[in-house]
């Protein structure tokens, strides 16, 4: 059974990004719905995996990291508007039975994703 799961890494700081907002959309068309908010913890990571088992569909799917708020809950001085402030993962789930994790790499001038193991 697979699953999607997600990561976040602040490069600014060199550590996790803690309490980071994640939110899961499917996207069917130009609709999306919101499938699941999660926060990450100390680690950067959600303490259970955003789909697994039969939650997991193959489509397409967003990932919504509240990138700028977590930079301005660490202090950070900010612009405004804000550079990167919500950063958004367009992927696709084409084999649900596959593990799929999408982790991010950011600071409050770039991002970087791949897909993880």
């Amino acid at each position: 059974m697979g699953k999607l799961s997600t990561h976040v890494l602040d490069i600014t700081q060199g550590k996790p990004g803690a309490g980071v907002q994640v939110k899961l959309y499917r996207v069917n068309g130009v609709e999306k719905v919101l499938v699941k908010t999660d926060t990450t913890n100390a680690d950067g990571r959600c303490d259970v995996p955003l789909l697994q088992g039969d939650e997991v569909k193959a489509g397409k799917y967003e990932l919504v990291f509240g990138a700028g708020d977590y930079f301005a809950g660490q202090g950070v001085n900010l612009p405004s508007p804000r550079f990167i402030d919500e950063v958004v993962i367009a992927f696709g789930i084409a084999d649900p039975n596959a593990n799929y994790h999408v982790p991010i790499v950011v600071s409050p001038w770039a991002y970087s994703t791949y897909r993880g193991s």
